[in-house]
């Protein structure tokens, strides 16, 4: 017998149901949406074809293989004006993401600082961090960019004036450490030297140096095997409830093997030494990447800090109640109980700051420092007037990088957050 319930179901499928029946009208929206949008993409793209081929420009990227003509001062792999654009464009995207790895990490390491200082109990250190966080996120980041260059520049003395005086014996300017020196034209700083080579393997980027290699290897097998470690005494207080003292291990597994490494090489770092009117030896950091690296750094770690501060004061203060009561230490409760605890509040809107610092590194061509705004976006797209095909290159570029920092940070966040049952 045929209920009521069961007589739509052997009318079977009418077109009216996309429409009227709940469980295809969702699906009969998001196709229809979905058949505008690339209508509309369509539309744009033949427009834009249209509009180039009346001005007798067509769309191509044959201008990379073109001679790019131009040198860039701050080029990390070799380079010079006989290569072409899409190396130009190679070198920009190195110093991009060079700037960029280096900001995030000097930016996390001040702001975690900042932002536990600001919740300290002294109402002086207290007052001085809020004072550096909301002056720093309170003004343009290019302003500050801006400041750094000009205190370089203008403030900071000559390289000669780091000679000794034969008449009084001291320098008129003193350089930070005996290994750092800041100058009007540049900064010195020591570099990586060893006594004793593995080889070179020369590759279509640059010449890699097997030492570099074999560091990086060592590092990474240090570290797998360092991270057994700590997972085997975390299943023993699992299952004992007492956890193994690993400190020494990991010491061993880090350093130890790190260091005959080194002294089998022989690394020697290479101080800068002035010689006549300009440091030798070691590395001559331009002042257009110095300031850009200040200015970002201290600019993104002032929100950092402020990250870090909202997500200590998200955990609730039993659990440092409850950590003093085991008898553990201020410093101990917060890099043991409060910080592990606060990563699941601070890593997402982190993650947005690292995207932000990635970003704002465009801002380097106002102080001369090229990257790849300054090469694809700046000199190649005005030697070329391909316009289009440069910055659309370049978003996609920006697109690329920012949607492979927030897959791994948010790979990362995964990890540490809390673990339902």
């Amino acid at each position: 017998m045929t209920t009521a319930h069961d007589a739509p179901e052997s009318q079977g499928f009418r077109l009216s149901q996309l429409i009227y029946d709940t469980r295809y009208r969702s699906l009969t929206i998001q196709v229809v949406v979905f058949f505008i949008v690339m209508a509309f993409v369509g539309w744009l793209v033949d427009n834009t074809i249209q509009n180039l081929s009346a001005l007798g420009k067509d769309f191509n990227f044959s201008f990379l293989s073109q001679r790019a003509g131009y040198d860039i001062g701050n080029a990390i792999i070799p380079y010079n004006n006989d290569m072409t654009h899409g190396r130009a464009l190679l070198v920009g995207l190195i110093n991009t993401l060079w700037i960029s790895f280096l900001g995030c990490v000097a930016a996390t390491i001040i702001g975690i600082f900042v932002g536990v200082l600001r919740l300290s109990k002294n109402w002086l250190v207290a007052r001085l961090m809020t004072v550096y966080v909301e002056v720093f996120r309170n003004i343009p980041v290019l302003l500050w960019i801006l400041v750094a260059i000009a205190l370089l520049t203008e403030a900071a003395p000559a390289p000669n004036a780091y000679k000794i005086n034969p008449t009084t014996g001291e320098a008129s300017a003193s350089m930070i450490l005996d290994s750092i020196a800041f100058t009007n034209r540049y900064t010195a700083i020591p570099s990586i030297h060893f006594d004793r080579s593995l080889g070179v393997i020369d590759t279509a980027l640059a010449p890699i140096s097997l030492n570099v290699l074999a560091i990086v290897a060592l590092l990474i097998a240090s570290l797998w095997v360092n991270k057994r470690v700590l997972t085997h005494a975390a299943n023993m207080q699992e299952a004992t409830g007492v956890r193994p003292t690993t400190w020494w291990k990991s010491a061993l597994i880090l350093i130890v093997p790190m260091a005959a490494l080194l002294f089998a090489l022989g690394f020697n770092p290479d101080e800068p030494v002035l010689q006549g009117f300009n440091f030798k030896n070691g590395t001559n950091v331009s002042n257009s990447f110095v300031a850009l690296w200040l200015g970002l750094t201290l600019y993104t770690a002032a929100f950092i800090a402020e990250i870090v501060r909202a997500g200590i004061l998200a955990i609730s203060k039993g659990q440092t109640e409850a950590a003093y009561a085991l008898g553990l230490r201020p410093n101990r409760t917060m890099n043991l109980v409060i910080l592990p605890q606060a990563l699941r509040v601070i890593i997402p809107p982190l993650i947005s700051q690292y995207l932000n610092l990635t970003k704002n590194s465009s801002l380097a061509i106002a102080v001369g420092y090229l990257e790849l705004r300054g090469t694809l976006g700046g000199i190649t797209l005005n030697q070329t007037g391909r316009e289009l095909e440069a910055i659309s290159l370049m978003m996609l570029i920006y697109l690329a990088i920012s949607l492979s920092i927030s897959g791994v940070m948010n790979v990362y966040n995964n990890r540490v957050k809390l673990k339902e049952r």
